[in-house]
């Protein structure tokens, strides 16, 4: 493949970055502090169109793919959101927009396309479970029929963006997981009215205390007898697997992608101290043991950047992506780290001082190691599927 992005790639690059340049370093640090989601940013995106960007154009969208979102997702990180805070970027385009412009019905479709393209609704994903979470294939939340619904119970952890949501995207089991042959049958994820099933009481949730990105709320969240409508199914009944992995996949890239805008962030904050801060009469970043991890960090952020390109661009295409995902989100979300932790070095122990904005990129850039699949699952999933090595489990 040409990996010169296409001029829509580009066109999105340069739409993004002019309404993140209205928004400095300064403001995405209040909002932290301040646990705000950027309304601001988020209006501004929603006016110009940007949320609509995979919705396609019949719906009101921009038609455009996953590549389109990986690069707005890493531009609107690198811009100072950095990767906790571009998250809010992935909820709606991403979970919400991608999926039902592929796996929704012509009903559902109509009713949200148009309106997760404007900002109207937004949109969350309900997966990880306190006792599934990497193992997805685990999860013990229940959906019965009853009639023309399905009634559901259980527990979701880890669920971003709650609060704002329309719509939530719920993966449950309507085969339980010991009697489901193969394993990846019996799942089933269904289209859940969040502000009705609140309403109703058969949906409550609870923020985390968290140590970054807090500008989105991540939540416990609780199903208690909540009746969703059987039209509601997103996908086929016990097919949910393949609705998964078409979340899943894109998952991986979007969030490396906003991994490697907080990179960009982190290494060009770094770059800016050691070309100003002098000891010794001269800078810092004249000094190689400075200089040398700032350019390893350059290496394997280009690096990860052609990986990440390639994933969208196999996904968009409609071609097996799993390994490219994988890798793409691996070696991004370590750049971000090594980017993170350089620039904290490079300042010394003014990192410790919130004048700097060090501190809040390291606690963006650690997350992306664990979350939403560890970097030891990335791993094994390259050891046995890849590699063809014996399986650990």
């Amino acid at each position: 493949m040409d990996f010169t992005l296409p001029e829509s790639a580009q066109a999105v690059q340069r739409g993004i970055a002019a309404v993140c340049a209205k928004y400095g370093m300064d403001y995405w640090e209040r909002c932290e502090a301040d646990k705000r989601w950027p309304e601001e940013v988020w209006a501004e995106l929603a006016k110009g169109g940007w949320l609509g960007l995979a919705v396609p154009e019949e719906y009101g969208g921009g038609g455009q793919g996953l590549l389109e979102l990986a690069v707005a997702t890493e531009t609107l990180a690198a811009s100072g959101a950095a990767g906790g805070s571009a998250f809010t970027y992935v909820l709606t385009p991403g979970f919400g927009a991608l999926t039902l412009a592929r796996h929704g019905t012509e009903r559902q479709r109509a009713e949200l396309l148009p309106r997760l393209a404007t900002g109207e609704v937004e949109t969350c994903f309900a997966l990880t479970e306190p006792d599934a979470g990497s193992n997805a294939l685990a999860i013990s939340t229940s959906a019965r029929l009853d009639g023309a619904s399905y009634v559901i119970n259980g527990q979701k952890i880890w669920i971003t963006g709650v609060q704002r949501a329309g719509w939530m995207l719920l993966v449950t089991r309507t085969i339980p997981a010991a009697e489901a042959k193969p394993r990846t049958s019996g799942m089933t994820v269904f289209l859940v009215n969040v502000p009705e099933a609140v309403a109703a009481g058969q949906l409550s949730y609870r923020p985390i205390p968290k140590m970054g990105a807090n500008t989105t709320p991540s939540n416990m969240v609780f199903f208690d007898d909540l009746r969703v409508p059987a039209e509601n199914v997103l996908g086929e009944v016990d097919g949910g697997a393949l609705v998964l992995w078409d979340i899943l996949n894109p998952e991986r890239i979007l969030l490396g992608a906003s991994a490697l805008g907080g990179a960009e962030v982190a290494l060009r904050v770094a770059v800016d101290y050691a070309k100003q801060r002098e000891v010794f009469n001269r800078p810092i970043g004249a000094n190689q043991a400075i200089a040398f991890p700032l350019a390893q960090v350059k290496a394997k952020i280009e690096l990860a950047r052609l990986m990440l390109h390639k994933a969208a661009w196999l996904f968009d295409q409609g071609l097996p992506c799993g390994t490219e995902a994988n890798i793409a989100k691996l070696t991004a979300s370590q750049a971000a780290w090594e980017a993170a932790d350089a620039a904290f070095q490079t300042h010394g122990g003014m990192a410790y001082s919130l004048e700097y904005p060090v501190a809040r990129l390291l606690n963006e850039a650690r997350i992306g190691r664990v979350a939403p699949v560890t970097e030891e699952l990335l791993l094994n999933y390259l050891a046995t599927q890849v590699l063809g090595l014996p399986r650990s489990f």
